[in-house]
């Protein structure tokens, strides 16, 4: 099954290849004693089993669509079906509002979609829900506000690809009544459209997930060209006064449109990330070529991420963070060498490192909903999911690895071992045992003894796959890693 490359800490790079078909050990395992989980660690003693592989099961159509159909995708067709039903009233004059304010649809749109990837609301909504609604409603509700939250990408790519609609819709209408419109507004229209489109295609996950820094240059630096072309055309767009087809320098007329406080929300929350960059200090500890632990100053409440690069404004990467809390003294990232930014970790460690202290939240941030849960992660994907075990003593974690001791190092293992009961953890070596086990059996094993109401899941695309999958058809509620379409 091929994967896709990522290089994203919420993704996780397992250190092993994901088959088609699911491995089964007799070795030891997580087992129910007295009510208690017994952690699978493999040691010196223990016998390496044989590989016994099982015919893959095919998952059902179904359940499949439903996975397919996530509550991102739903988000998606919902708020560009609204909007192009609006387009279509608009095209036909059934509707004349957006005929004559088509500005405030536009950027309406796109400050929606800017919202969703900010770091400073991300962070608002999910604690506001974490602290209103923790444990205490019915398990489907807290689960609703998990998917919610995790899927507000949905949002995103819906309202900017309507926003874009809309601009399109926009410049239709100039060109249509051309005589009336002034030459500069309507190179600035062509202008707006062709950054705001070059922005918006750069993102498609096909671009994204295979050429980072290609998706990175062009949608932030051309997204910027679209913002100031945007505030050009909203000015001259305003100015511009089609009965007596003549300029209104008063600026009183521009503060009363729509689309000119919308095209400052887009400014303002663009800037607020950016005002948060520091170049910090960082130690480099390289336990094996795999891995590159990264150490920082302070600690971080579980469940955030943190972009950090060489650069102030260039190339930045997400990776999960690992703290004992927000009084501890440090935190870590675990970075999985795999591509040019990583490997310059290892061929010139740097002593300082660009970050922005606005960390942003992922889906592990709302685990304080439930009472009790389980991290399933593979590889790196570890460094997205150890936070959350480490700061609740009502989460369990199973991760799963290739000579997890030699390749993450003493750090993550004594963070591990120090922190973690044993009844709290199953280390699954894969080297070790020969092959990865049967992954459904072992997760329901836990969820059982372990009085679990919910699984995360941080693995690379095959492994994601195929533990939603089981999941799903077993009936045991969980969330998984989400690679935006």
């Amino acid at each position: 099954m091929a994967s896709v490359p990522v290089d994203d800490a919420e993704k996780g790079a397992a250190n092993f290849v994901l088959s088609a078909s699911a491995f089964n050990t007799d070795g030891p395992s997580t087992s129910t004693l007295n009510g208690k989980c017994e952690p699978a660690v493999a040691t010196a003693g223990d016998a390496i089993p044989a590989i016994v592989v099982r015919p893959k099961s095919r998952t059902s159509r179904w359940i499949r669509f439903r996975l397919w159909f996530n509550t991102y995708r739903k988000f998606f067709t919902f708020v560009v079906t609204l909007n192009c039903i609006g387009i279509l009233l608009a095209a036909i004059d059934k509707w004349h509002y957006p005929r004559q304010y088509t500005g405030a649809f536009v950027l309406g749109n796109l400050l929606v979609a800017v919202l969703m990837r900010n770091e400073l609301f991300g962070r608002l909504l999910y604690l506001i829900v974490n602290t209103l609604f923790a444990k205490w409603p019915p398990l489907w509700f807290r689960m609703g506000c998990t998917s919610v939250l995790q899927h507000l990408g949905g949002i995103h790519s819906g309202c900017a690809t309507s926003g874009f609609l809309w601009l399109v819709f926009r410049l239709v209408l100039i060109f249509i009544d051309h005589k009336n419109n002034h030459d500069a507004v309507l190179i600035m229209g062509v202008l707006t459209n062709l950054a705001v489109g070059i922005s918006m295609v750069s993102a498609f996950p096909w671009v994204r997930n295979t050429h980072h820094n290609m998706f990175e240059r062009h949608h932030r630096f051309v997204g910027w060209i679209g913002v100031a072309c945007t505030w050009v055309f909203v000015v001259l767009g305003d100015s511009y006064d089609l009965d007596t087809h003549s300029w209104n320098p008063d600026g009183i007329r521009v503060l009363r449109q729509q689309d000119f406080w919308f095209c400052l929300g887009i400014t303002i929350f663009i800037i607020i990330p950016w005002v948060t960059v520091r170049e910090v200090e960082v130690d480099v500890e390289i336990p094996s070529s795999k891995v590159v632990i990264l150490r920082f100053k302070r600690g971080m409440q579980q469940g955030l991420l943190a972009r950090i690069s060489r650069s102030s404004i260039m190339e930045y990467h997400a990776f999960g963070i690992i703290s004992k809390g927000i009084k501890s003294k440090e935190h870590y990232l675990i970075c999985g060498v795999q591509g040019d930014f990583t490997r310059s970790l290892v061929d010139n460690p740097p002593k300082t490192i660009w970050t922005r202290e606005l960390k942003f939240a992922g889906v592990s941030n709302t685990s304080t909903l439930y009472k009790r849960g389980i991290r399933v992660c593979t590889g790196t994907g570890l460094g997205a999911a150890l936070s959350t075990c480490l700061q609740s003593p009502n989460w369990y974690l199973i991760w799963i690895g290739s000579d997890q001791e030699k390749t993450f190092g003493p750090t993550i293992s004594k963070l591990i071992y120090t922190n973690l009961g044993p009844e709290r953890f199953t280390l699954w070596d894969s080297r070790e045992r020969g092959g990865r086990p049967d992954l459904m059996k072992l997760i329901s094993e836990v969820y059982k003894s372990w009085g679990a109401e919910v699984v995360f899941i941080t693995s690379n695309w095959g492994g994601n796959k195929e533990m939603m999958e089981g999941c799903k058809t077993a009936g045991i509620p969980a969330f998984g890693t989400l690679w935006d379409f």
